[in-house]
């Protein structure tokens, strides 16, 4: 019995030991794969930044070689190409599933060739608290912030009441107005002691804990701007405790600077998690303890997961805010079609909805590439000039009403609104159009209304056009010319 035992024992150990061994071996497999993995992944992304280096270095270099014949005006009005590579490295930031293409940019952005940039373009690629209206990190010496700008902050303020010669005091309504990143703003009430002023960087409630922004707006201005948004000030119950102290700009430095990599990070984790979502911004609260990440998604997403996931991750208290693709837009910011900043990044910041009607009411073809902004979405300019286009469609005829002739009847075609001009056919012949000013389309109109007829559209027309020919676009000039010829 006890050598049965002890054989069976010994088999036993020899089994375990087996089991170790491969398991060890198939771990140390894996491990081999991976690193095999990462080497070719490496050197892939050497390869590539080689290439962009070499590129990027014969660019310059003929940049170079063309300003050799040019006056420095000239050069300097021309701009040097490398202007151009940090907003190419924010949009290549965002691509989706792109994680070698991100490292790979901000390598090559670290290299000798932003020498090039000008001095305020690489403080500006260099400012973390841009979004928040700073023009430059804030000093923990000095509790105004002196940076605090209007040419930097998108929902900038204009205290015009200071302008006015009356006895004002901000105490007569103590509130002020905090902002935050990009456009968050929030109302909070003054301590009785303490004197703050525009710009001061203030520690304000929090849940949990405090936060810290900056005062945007104090006064009876802010009275005003809680009418604006239809905000009771009973019920503003938040507390601003303080201004800053040297410890407070400090710490929200540093966590203000964690930022990137940690939106970056995230939306590595939740690629991983296979989660139909995409991260496109965080928000640290002042004092490191709880950050905001906000999120766009076709659907509604599961995210307990990842949220217990950047928990163990940052050791921070975790906010997702889900957001359209027009709140992404405004704020990843960019160039749209006009070649100004995008409206919603810089102003905007009430979305209203867009239709293809509107651009059916401005005559627009319904091209969707010319239509859509950077969000996908129908451009939100499209709505700007459309009362304008309805309040001038009112004095034109509708399409419907057609125009009798002793030569036949006058059939609608095109209008144009500037030029307040009305395209007209016969209706046997469709090929031929006329150009007939608004104005004697009322009187032929009003002739019809009486029983009278015309003797024909010609009369009245500045121009005959063939159809084939109506992309052509006169002028005033050149249809008076035209018909005076």
């Amino acid at each position: 019995m006890e050598n049965n035992s002890n054989e069976n024992k010994k088999r036993k150990g020899q089994h375990q030991k087996y089991h170790s061994n491969k398991s060890h071996q198939n771990r140390q497999n894996t491990e081999n794969k991976n690193l095999a993995k990462e080497s070719n992944i490496n050197q892939d992304i050497q390869e590539e930044e080689q290439a962009k280096v070499e590129v990027a270095a014969e660019a310059l270099s003929n940049d170079a070689a063309d300003t050799v014949e040019m006056s420095d005006d000239d050069a300097n009005d021309i701009g040097n190409i490398s202007d151009l590579e940090p907003k190419k490295a924010k949009k290549t930031q965002f691509d989706d599933k792109d994680h070698t293409q991100t490292e790979d940019w901000e390598q090559y952005l670290n290299m000798d060739i932003r020498t090039g940039l000008s001095a305020e373009a690489e403080k500006i690629s260099q400012n973390i608290f841009l979004t928040r209206g700073l023009n430059d990190i804030p000093d923990p010496e000095r509790v105004n912030c002196r940076q605090y700008q209007y040419s930097a902050c998108k929902l900038a303020s204009y205290d015009w009441i200071s302008k006015l010669d009356i006895a004002l005091d901000y105490t007569e309504f103590p509130i002020a107005e905090v902002r935050f990143k990009n456009s968050h703003k929030d109302f909070y009430l003054l301590p009785t002691e303490g004197v703050f002023r525009v710009g001061d960087i203030v520690a304000v409630e929090a849940n949990p804990g405090h936060d810290i922004g900056v005062i945007s707006m104090l006064g009876l201005q802010v009275k005003r701007q809680l009418a604006h948004k239809h905000i009771n000030p009973a019920d503003v119950s938040k507390k601003l405790y303080r201004t800053a102290r040297y410890t407070d700009i400090e710490e929200w430095i540093a966590t203000v600077g964690l930022e990137h990599q940690t939106m970056l990070k995230s939306r590595y984790t939740a690629w991983d998690l296979n989660l139909n979502m995409k991260v496109n911004d965080v928000e640290y609260q002042g004092d490191g303890t709880k950050a905001i990440f906000y999120y766009s998604a076709d659907d509604r997403v599961d995210f307990r997961e990842l949220i217990k996931i950047l928990a163990e991750q940052f050791h921070i208290r975790i906010e997702m805010r889900q957001i359209g693709v027009r709140q992404e837009a405004a704020r990843l910011g960019g160039i749209g079609s006009c070649g100004r900043e995008l409206c919603c990044s810089s102003w905007l910041t009430n979305f209203q909805s867009v239709s293809t009607s509107t651009a059916r009411t401005q005559q627009l073809s319904l091209n969707p590439q010319k239509l859509a902004g950077m969000c996908g979405k129908l451009k939100c300019c499209l709505n700007f000039e459309q009362d304008t286009y309805q309040r001038e469609l009112k004095e034109f005829p509708q399409p419907n009403v057609q125009l009798k002739t002793a030569k036949g009847r006058g059939i609608y075609n095109k209008i144009d609104i500037f030029k307040k001009i009305v395209w007209y056919a016969y209706s046997d012949d469709p090929s031929t159009i006329f150009a007939i000013p608004l104005e004697k389309v009322k009187q032929i109109i009003k002739m019809n209304s009486e029983g009278k007829m015309p003797e024909k559209l010609e009369e009245f027309a500045i121009v005959n056009q063939k159809k084939v020919e109506e992309g052509n676009n006169y002028s005033m000039d050149e249809l008076k010319h035209i018909a005076d010829s």
